[in-house]
């Protein structure tokens, strides 16, 4: 066991004009199983890129380990999977069929292009190659975004039986509470370490949330006093010198022309009211300085159109082929408005080809009673989002939504302002999975047709999605492969088998 120590890391990017890390201190053993979590753009990717000295920064990390980064970059993915294992390591052979084998890969698929491998099949290949590799330290991004429910379950076994430590980052909750032991939380102005699971910080930071909160409401009172107290204090003294002086308004009053005992008790009246007010606003200060900024949760609107319909669709012994090939066995259901429908199975059952035939995109063949109804509008979140380009002005003329409600729906899911003005494509992929989520929640709609979309997304936004959806109720086709949020929001779950 090692030590990985940070001291005074200050760390920001040019463009932000933010600073993510100031003066962060921090003592890491490498035997933890640390799970890192927080808010995307809080700097988790860029924490691990600091240990790997891939940015210039100040202060100082301190460590005697080499660093193994996931999800590894690879230049040609059309290259045989071994030659990609190859690339990476020249660790024994045996090693590599080890992992393979606790990962149940066979290993015939290394004679196979890497990419024609599906993205469950790739993302084991690479975690196989991070722990054949020996003397280092695991630094793990987001290894679940492209795990069925199953693959899932299989790496989180793989990585709990693991003897060496870590560092992963995932939001995917369950994942990370059956792995991780230490929990470290990137906060909006701290670093919190915690000894325990993702739930367990979770539930402290609600404990410790609430009583901030109530210290913030006890504290905006005193300030608001403070201020009340200020300004009468300012109004006194006013008042108090204009009595030196008298009102040549008010019949009787003249000047005051004394400037023996009169002149010095008003000048001492002023002199002290003035002192008071400067004590006044230095309390005012201490107190304002002591207030919390705590994380909130702001809440999404979704847009359901009202309908008279009884019934969208119904299916019986229904199934889709290619090639006339059966994606997945026959199935049966119905839905009808309010109902949100979970569609779950493994990767390459045919789940998108089902949201596809719904959207009247399939181009295979259909056998099996349906009954349909196509009119209806449809708000659609997409696997896939690389087509949204250009400014945020240009996508919202072009996708006939109200820019307003747009910005307002983004900066909510945690896209911060500065990051308006930049293009699309140019943005990071959890900020353009955001931009795609907005699209869907601003676009009214008879039902909701939602293809993964907590993928690149955080816990917070988790949360937000599951209440806006649990107060609106939208009628809903979602797919998904957090099981936490699926049992949350769904009414209905139908499983393809292969």
């Amino acid at each position: 066991m090692s030590n990985i120590y940070i001291k005074n890391l200050t760390f920001g990017f040019d463009l932000q004009g933010v600073l993510l890390f100031d003066q962060t201190n921090l003592r890491i053993q490498t035997s933890w199983k640390l799970g890192l979590v927080g808010r995307n753009g809080r700097g988790k990717t860029t924490l691990l890129r600091l240990l790997q000295g891939k940015y210039p920064y100040t202060g100082s990390i301190e460590h005697q380990v080499k660093f193994w980064y996931f999800p590894q970059t690879i230049t040609d993915k059309a290259q045989p999977t071994y030659q990609v294992i190859e690339g990476f390591t020249e660790t024994e052979y045996w090693k590599i069929e080890r992992e393979l084998n606790l990962l149940k890969l066979d290993t015939e698929l290394l004679w196979q292009p890497f990419n024609q491998l599906s993205g469950g099949e790739q993302t084991k290949v690479l975690l196989a190659i991070l722990f054949a590799q020996e003397n280092g330290f695991a630094l793990i991004d987001e290894p679940t975004n492209h795990l069925d429910l199953p693959s899932r379950q299989l790496v989180a076994n793989y990585l709990k039986g693991k003897k060496e430590g870590f560092i992963l980052v995932s939001h995917d909750r369950q994942f990370v509470d059956e792995i991780v032991d230490h929990t470290l939380a990137i906060e909006r102005n701290q670093l919190v370490l915690h000894q325990g699971n993702y739930s367990q910080y979770e539930q402290e930071k609600l404990q410790q949330d609430a009583m901030e909160q109530a210290q913030n409401r006890k504290l905006k009172r005193e300030i608001n006093r403070l201020h009340q107290t200020a300004r009468e204090k300012a109004q006194w003294s006013n008042v108090r010198e204009k009595d030196k002086y008298g009102n040549p308004h008010q019949k009787g009053s003249g000047a005051i022309y004394d400037t023996g005992a009169i002149g010095a008790r008003a000048a001492r009246v002023m002199k002290r009211s003035k002192t008071i007010v400067q004590r006044v606003e230095k309390q005012l200060e201490e107190k304002e300085r002591l207030l919390k900024n705590i994380e909130k949760i702001d809440e999404l609107k979704i847009i359901p159109l009202a309908t008279h319909k009884k019934q969208w669709l119904k299916v019986e012994k229904f199934q889709l082929f290619y090639d006339k090939k059966p994606l997945f066995q026959p199935i049966s259901f119905e839905l009808n408005p309010g109902d949100r429908l979970a569609v779950i199975g493994e990767n390459g059952s045919g789940k998108t080809s089902l949201l596809n035939y719904f959207l009247g995109n399939f181009k295979g063949e259909v056998q099996g009673e349906i009954t349909i109804d196509r009119q209806w509008q449809l708000s659609y979140v997409r696997q896939n989002f690389e087509e949204n380009t250009g400014t945020i002005a240009t996508f919202c003329q072009k996708n006939k939504i109200n820019e307003e409600q747009f910005l307002n729906q983004i900066r909510k899911l945690g896209v911060e302002r500065h990051v308006f003005n930049n293009k699309i494509e140019h943005m990071s992929q959890g900020q353009q999975k955001r931009i795609e989520i907005a699209k869907a929640l601003v676009t009214p709609a008879n039902i909701f047709i939602w293809d993964e979309p907590l993928n690149y997304l955080d816990a917070f936004n988790y949360k937000q999605l599951e209440q806006t959806i649990l107060k609106t109720q939208p009628t809903m086709i979602v797919i998904d492969h957090d099981s936490h949020f699926l049992t949350k929001i769904a009414t209905k779950v139908i499983e393809l088998k292969k």
